[in-house]
C-alpha cells in the first residue's frame, strides 16, 4: 500500500531500533525492571486479587480521564459505583466507561493473550459508544488547545490508518519483528498508535490501555496494577512535547536527530515506569496493612460476623450498601443490613443516605485511595 498520505509515519519496527538501547537507556532499563519485578511480587501479598485491581483501576480511570479534561472526584466515582447506572454525571459516566474498558480488555487478554485490532477496536467503542470507529473523513489534526495552532496532522484516510493499525497489532503480538526489550517497545507502541491517531476521540484513552495491556501481556505484570496516567499528568507539557519531537525529527530525515529524538521519548516513558512501579508498591503495602489491620479488628470485637468474604466486600466496594452484601455473600436483607451495622458501631465504616437508600463507607480506605490523588 502507498502511504505516502501519512509520512513521515511509516511501518514498525523502525530501521534504527537497536540504536535506541544507548547505555544511559540501558541503566534506566535496568532499574525500571528492577522495580516492574518488585511491583509484580508484592501484589501477591494481597488475598484478594480484586481489590487490588478496583481500586487501582478506579485511580487510573480518574487520571487518564483527566489529560483529556474529563474532571471528577473520587467520591462522585464511588457514588456512581453503588448507584450502579444513577451515573452523578456526565464526567463520572465517561471514567465508568473507562473502568470498562480496562476491565474487559484485560480480561479478553488473559483468554487470549493477544492485542488484536478488533481488541483496540473494542476498548476505544467502550470508552466512546457515540463516537466510535475509524476515523473515516479527512481534517483531523491535533492541535494546541490554548493557541489553535496545529502542531501534527495524523494519517488522514481510512485505508491507511486501518493498515497502520494492521502493522501495530503485528508487531505488538510477534516477538520476531523486533528483539528490543519490552520497555522501549512499549514506548515505540505508544507512540505510534498516538501519532495514528486512529478515532475521532478516545485515542489517548486507550492509548493508554493498551500500555498496560501490552506489559501483562510481556509477564512483566500479572494484573493490570501499574498506570502511568498519573506521570503524564504531572508531565503532561513535556510528554506531548517529546511525541512532537520524534515526529519532527523524522520529517527533518537526519538519522542522528531521529536517534536522539527516540532515545528521550524511551528515556521518559522509562522514567514514568519506573516512578510509578515504586508509588504501586508503597500503595500496595499501604493497603495490605489496612486489610489486616480491618481484618483483626472484626475478628475481635465482631467474630460472630466476620468473614473473609465481608471483608472482601467492603474493601472491593469503597462505599458499599445492603444489595452488594447480599450478592456476595448470599445472605439475606436483614441479616446484610445487621452485619454493615455492626461495622459502623465499631467504626469501621461509616454510614451515609442517598434518597431512601442507605450506604456504607470504608472511609480509611477511601483517604488511602485519596492520597493518590494527583496534583493540580
Amino acid at each position: 500500500m502507498n502511504l505516502s498520505s501519512v509520512a513521515p509515519l511509516g511501518m514498525l519496527p523502525l530501521d534504527n531500533e537497536s540504536r535506541i538501547e544507548s547505555v544511559h537507556v540501558l541503566k534506566k532499563l535496568a532499574q525500571a525492571h528492577r522495580y516492574l519485578a518488585e511491583l509484580k511480587g508484592v501484589a501477591k501479598t494481597i488475598p484478594n486479587e480484586g481489590i487490588l485491581i478496583s481500586t487501582l483501576i478506579m485511580q487510573e480511570a480518574k487520571d487518564s480521564s483527566a489529560i483529556e479534561n474529563i474532571i471528577t472526584t473520587h467520591d462522585e466515582l464511588f457514588r456512581a459505583d453503588v448507584q450502579q447506572g444513577q451515573t452523578v454525571n456526565q464526567a463520572a459516566k465517561e471514567v465508568e466507561n473507562y473502568r470498562l474498558a480496562l476491565r474487559e480488555s484485560y480480561r479478553q487478554l488473559k483468554n487470549t493473550q493477544l492485542i488484536r485490532v478488533d481488541d483496540v477496536l473494542q476498548i476505544q467503542k467502550m470508552i466512546e459508544p457515540k463516537k466510535y470507529g475509524i476515523r473515516k473523513i479527512p481534517g483531523t489534526v491535533v492541535g494546541n488547545s490554548q493557541t489553535g495552532e496545529v502542531i501534527y496532522t495524523p494519517p488522514q484516510h481510512a485505508d491507511d490508518i486501518t493498515a497502520l493499525l494492521a502493522n501495530l497489532a503485528d508487531y505488538i503480538n510477534d516477538d520476531k519483528l523486533s528483539n528490543i526489550d519490552p520497555l522501549i517497545k512499549m514506548a515505540l507502541i505508544h507512540h505510534q498508535f498516538e501519532s495514528i491517531h486512529p478515532f475521532y476521540d478516545g485515542n489517548g484513552r486507550t492509548g493508554r490501555i493498551i500500555n498496560i495491556l501490552y506489559l501483562v501481556q510481556q509477564g512483566l505484570l500479572d494484573l493490570p496494577i501499574l498506570y502511568l496516567s498519573r506521570y503524564i499528568v504531572e508531565t503532561k507539557s513535556e510528554y506531548y512535547r517529546l511525541l512532537q519531537l520524534v515526529r519532527d525529527s523524522l520529517e527533518t530525515g537526519s538519522a542522528a536527530a531521529n536517534e536522539s529524538a527516540w532515545e528521550e521519548w524511551a528515556c521518559y516513558m522509562i522514567d514514568g515506569i519506573t516512578i510509578t512501579s515504586q508509588r504501586t508498591i508503597t500503595f500496595v503495602h499501604q493497603i495490605r496493612e489496612l486489610i489486616l489491620h480491618t481484618k483483626q479488628t472484626m475478628r475481635q470485637k465482631l467474630p460472630k460476623i466476620y468473614s473473609q468474604e465481608l471483608l472482601n466486600n467492603v474493601f472491593f466496594h469503597p462505599y458499599t450498601k445492603v444489595q452488594f452484601v447480599v450478592e456476595q455473600l448470599g445472605i439475606t436483607r436483614n441479616t446484610a443490613t445487621k452485619y454493615l451495622n455492626a461495622l459502623e458501631q465499631e467504626g469501621i465504616l461509616k454510614k451515609y443516605k442517598i434518597g431512601r437508600n442507605n450506604y456504607y463507607i470504608n472511609t480509611p480506605l477511601v483517604a488511602l485511595i485519596s492520597q493518590q490523588e494527583t496534583p493540580e
